[in-house]
Order: C-alpha cells, then structure tokens, then sequence
C-alpha cells in the first residue's frame, strides 16, 4: 500500500513539474482583437508548411512545394524555429515538437555532411547530397549556419527534465561541436563552400554586409572549431569592402554599411532571427538602426522611386529575393522588376509594426484570393505582369512566422540571449551593448509624414512605447494632441537606467509624445494608427 502511494506521489509530481513547464512556456492569453486575428491566420497558416509539409522520413524542410524530396538545410533551420513558434501558440503539442525534433536530430546524424558541415541541399529520403549547382556538391557554410542557428535555439526551449527532452539537447549539442568552421578558412578567409569533387573550387569569401552575419557569430561562437577575430574582420569587413561601409543617404536615409539602398530585405532578416539587434552596436553600426533604416529605404523607393506602372503603394511594398516570372531574383531596388514578395514586409514586422501591418492587411484583403493558400502567402506576385506565384519557398516562409513572433512576444530574441556561445562570440566581434542617451531609442521618423508610425499592439490592444533612461531618474510623459490637449501617461516615476515601456489607449491620429525627466524633455511627433 505504501508502495503503491510512493508511485501516485511520484506520478503527481512528474505530471504537476510537466503542466508547469508547459505553462511556462506557451503564449499568455489576451482577448481577440481584429488585427491580432489576422496576424494569428497567416503566422498559423505559415506555420503549416513546416508541420504538415515536412518531409515524411526525415522531417526536414522542402525546399519548395514543387519539389518535395529536395530538402534545404538553412529552411529546415526556419523551420526548427517555427516548430518553437507553434509549440508557444499551442498550434502542436510539446510532445508533437519534440517527436519531429528529434527525427529531424536524428536524420541529421546520418545524413552527408563535409567536415561537418551540410549541403545546401538534401534527398529527404536519404540525407545524400543533391547538388545546388555544377561545383555545389558539399559543405555549404551558410546553410549550416542557418540550421545550427536554429537547433540551438530549440535547445534552449525544449529545456525539460524529460527523457526525451534531455536526448534532443544531447544531440543538438553532439551535432553543434562536430562542425568544424575553422576548417573552411582557406587562405586567411573564411569560405562558403568546400566540396569533396572539386575542394574550393568556387573561392567565395564570405564577405559583408549580407544575409551571412550569423555564420560568424557562430564560427566564432563554436565550442570545438571557431575561427578567429582576425578571419572575421579580414573577410567580412575587408574582403568585399565595396560593399561594407556605406554611409550614403537614400530616399531620406543615411545607411551606415551596406550596398547602396541596402540590398534585398532578407539581410534584416536572416540573421536576427534570434539576434536582437536592439542590443548589437560596433564601431561601424548599430545594427537595429540599420535594420529598420533598409526596411525604411525599401518601403519608400517602392512607394516614391519605383516606376508607377508597378502599382506599388503605401499598402503595397516589400522587395526581397524570391520567385518571379522569370523563375528567380534577389529583388531591391537596384534589381526591381515589380516583383513584391511578401514575405519582405511581414518578416520586418519587428522594425516596421504599423507599415507592415497596411502590407498584411492588404494582400489578405485585396489580393487573397490569388495569393494565400494552405501554407500562407505563396512566394510572391507581380501585378504589372499579371503573375502570381503558386509556390511556396521555406527560406521564405520561415522568417515570416519568426519575426512575426518577434514583434509579439520577443520569444526567439529571448531564447537567442540565453545562448550562451553566442553571447560570448559577439564581444570577440567588437559588438556590444548600444550606450543609449534616455529619449526614444527605437523610433526612426518616416521622412515623409516627419512622424514615427506606432501600431496598438494587436495582442495587447494597447500602444505600446518604448523608451531608454541613461541614469536612475524621475520620469514623467505626456500625450499632446493636435488640438493641444494634453493627457498625462505617467506623473514623477523614479525609473532605473535600461530600456523601459508604457502601454496606453487613446484614439488613433497624431500626436506629440513628450517624455520629461531631470535631464530634460524629448519631444517626439507620432502618428497612431
């Protein structure tokens, strides 16, 4: 009898530390609201091609729905992080997350891999390489990046006791220290390809500012196999400098690094799936105000420099690399052919709420019933050519469910600061915590309007502001609007130094946001929407 008890306490107590970890770990609850609705659509929808078109052996993602055996290293990354996404919204169960986590961990295991590192490409039957182009045929770097980016990431949130939760951490670890990014510097640089057939035949440093940011956090980031500071500095600052620092101004912006209007809107994307560049500042750039001036620059050449027959729009803007009616293109505004691909303006959510939010609405409204499917948005359309995609890409799909996740909840940026290698490869890089003044440390004034866009939070139902205090102080603000009326948000709160928010409610429009503290008063011009 004793016995038997002995076991119910012992059951009671697995399944009671089992729901508070589950509890722990999933999305708060907040009443609906009609914008959040349409976020949940399409962030689930999105959602969807990760679970339900995974490849049925392997549980890696397809490159593309049209060719569903071919699997991509650097998507199934994506995906690993959308399976994160879906476990926090309670789209699939934790115990469904870790079942397909640890086929995927499994897979990887057994499949090809150059000195530890994947091909770019898959047979999802096999794990043999599939050859993305004639001198492609092994280890791609980046890719590799993107995939461990997204185990470690669900290392950290697949953090329980359980027997199967301990064995997915345990290979996520066992596959993270085998890939040896030290290996792939060949003569002072670090390289993108290797393949056993043809060595370096194709010699492509991996020179910045582009997509491939993350690839060095984490070759310096690596327990087993990093490469040094000076690989890092001589080929991704020096070994394509046309192209790294900048400075010009477009459309109303200067951009510190970068090519001239910033390229495809993916390089904001694919490495700050769980790097928040809020907190990355280095002597050339701080990287939240390069983030958000590219999608900035992006959205206004669409709306102010683009040829007008292209139809783009205020509700209708995003260039980024994706199918087109040619097949392919890494669309922006030097390379723009009317292509609008969707996943451009949804996956800048974090750095333009408001105009993103006009985008979404938009092609879900207006353009849905030609653009949105099973699996979200299909690749992209252009409605100067009367095309539409009927494809789906997962490097695409991806950072739209995670970066929308990011601007709701912030749930990858947070698991990214509890990885600790990678938190200890960014100093060796010379980034650091940005040293902001107290005042508005996120906004960028739309140069048009002369007014920062602020969106109500779809889940919180509330404006939501940010703002940064230097040193402890007293702070109070006020909401002055166009009339001059003047309602207080807070009277006389001693703050201390970090970032800080205020949640308010009151009509859209515009408004003066001042913030008044004893080092003065920052007055800034907003528009509610």
């Amino acid at each position: 009898m004793r016995y038997s008890m002995y076991i119910l306490s012992i059951c009671c107590l697995l399944l009671a530390s089992t729901t508070l970890q589950a509890q722990k770990d999933i999305a708060p609850f907040y009443p609906p609201t009609e914008q959040g609705e349409y976020l949940n659509v399409v962030q689930e929808k999105t959602f969807r091609y990760f679970w339900d078109f995974a490849h049925p052996v392997s549980g890696l993602i397809p490159e593309r729905t049209a060719t569903p055996n071919i699997v991509t290293s650097g998507g199934t990354g994506f995906g690993i992080m959308a399976l994160v996404v879906g476990t926090y919204r309670q789209w699939i169960t934790r115990q469904q997350a870790v079942e397909r986590m640890l086929k995927i961990t499994r897979f990887l295991e057994k499949a090809d891999r150059f000195h530890g590192a994947w091909s770019h490409w898959l047979d999802g039957r096999t794990g043999k390489v599939v050859p993305f182009s004639r001198y492609d045929d092994g280890g791609d770097l980046v890719e590799t990046a993107y995939l461990i980016n997204g185990l470690l990431v669900a290392r950290e949130y697949f953090d329980g006791k359980s027997a199967q939760e301990v064995e997915l951490r345990q290979r996520i670890d066992r596959l993270w220290r085998s890939v040896e990014w030290n290996w792939y510097v060949h003569d002072g640089k670090l390289l993108w390809h290797w393949s056993p057939n043809y060595g370096w035949q194709m010699n492509h440093a991996i020179g910045g500012y582009n997509e491939c940011f993350i690839t060095y956090v984490l070759a310096l980031a690596s327990p087993t196999h990093p490469i040094t500071p000076e690989v890092y500095v001589n080929t991704w600052k020096k070994a394509e400098p046309w192209h790294y620092i900048n400075g010009k101004e477009f459309v109303g912006y200067r951009l510190p690094i970068g090519f001239d209007y910033g390229g495809p809107l993916f390089f904001a994307h694919y490495s700050y799936l769980s790097l928040d560049p809020r907190w990355m500042q280095d002597e050339d750039v701080n990287y939240w105000d390069l983030n958000v001036k590219h999608t900035l620059i992006n959205r206004a050449y669409c709306i102010y420099e683009a040829p007008k027959e292209y139809g783009y729009s205020e509700e209708n803007w995003g260039l980024t690399a994706s199918d087109n009616h040619q097949f392919y293109g890494a669309h922006n505004p030097k390379e723009d052919n009317g292509t609008i691909t969707p996943t451009a303006a949804l996956s800048s959510f974090p750095y333009t709420p408001a105009f993103s939010m006009q985008v979404l609405m938009h092609l879900y409204r207006r353009e849905g019933n030609r653009l949105f499917g099973d699996y979200g948005f299909f690749d992209a359309y252009n409605k100067h050519k009367g095309w539409y995609s009927n494809q789906y890409l997962a490097i695409d799909q991806g950072p739209i469910v995670i970066m929308i996740e990011n601007y709701r909840s912030g749930l990858l940026w947070k698991l990214g600061e509890k990885i600790k290698e990678m938190q200890q490869a960014l100093p060796k890089m010379g980034i650091r915590n940005p040293d902001y003044p107290t005042g508005y440390y996120m906004y960028i004034v739309d140069k048009q309007t002369q007014r920062v866009p602020l969106l109500k939070h779809p889940d919180l139902g509330k404006y939501v502001l940010d703002y940064y205090i230097a040193t402890p102080q007293t702070v109070s603000i006020e909401l002055q609007d166009k009339a001059g009326k003047t309602t207080k948000l807070l009277t006389n709160q001693a703050q201390t130094k970090g970032p800080q928010q205020l949640t308010f409610l009151t009509d859209p429009g515009e408004y003066t946001i001042r913030l008044l503290t004893t080092e003065g008063t920052k007055e800034l011009p907003f528009r509610l929407y």
